[in-house]
């Protein structure tokens, strides 16, 4: 194969990837598994270390997140910026997403390097259903993350009213 026709493989191949992305952004659970079915890495990752399964997650799409875990996709694959799926669907206030995964296999208190779980940015961000939710799936309330901060303790450095009460309450 020549230079040409191999450089011409590699940016096809570059544009199929980036329209998969794409797919998964959109969240396209019957094209994904359609895709999966065929072969495609469950596990594939963009250029800045997203899955499929962060991609979906972080943009709300609880259908295809389920697909991908059904075809075993890793949720505790973190991006290049250490973030894992389930903390994109807390940041974003999916809890439908949120749900997916924990059925789905993923640990309740997964945490990303920084130790961040679910529920601080589930309480950072005053999210009480979200908040209900984990607790009642076995959410370490004491967890801290790399600086020592709970839950609770990221409830009130970001002004969260309603989950600052709510915790407070357990505490």
């Amino acid at each position: 194969m020549s230079d040409q026709a191999k450089q011409m493989t590699e940016d096809e191949a570059a544009e199929f990837a980036e329209q998969v992305f794409d797919v998964a952004r959109r969240g396209d659970a019957a094209m994904l598994a359609a895709l999966l079915a065929k072969g495609l890495p469950v596990n594939l990752r963009n250029h800045n270390g997203d899955t499929l399964l962060m991609l979906t997650a972080y943009h709300g799409h609880a259908e295809a997140v389920k697909v991908l875990l059904e075809f075993k996709a890793d949720p505790l694959i973190a991006n290049d910026k250490n973030q894992l799926p389930i903390a994109g669907a807390a940041f974003k206030g999916t809890l439908d997403v949120v749900k997916a995964l924990i059925e789905g296999g993923t640990p309740v208190d997964a945490a990303s390097s920084d130790g961040r779980t679910a529920l601080m940015l589930a309480a950072m961000f005053n999210r009480v259903e979200m908040v209900d939710y984990l607790l009642g799936q076995g959410a370490n309330l004491k967890a801290a993350d790399a600086q020592g901060a709970t839950a609770l303790a990221a409830a009130l450095t970001m002004g969260a009213a309603d989950t600052t009460a709510q915790l407070q309450k357990l505490v």
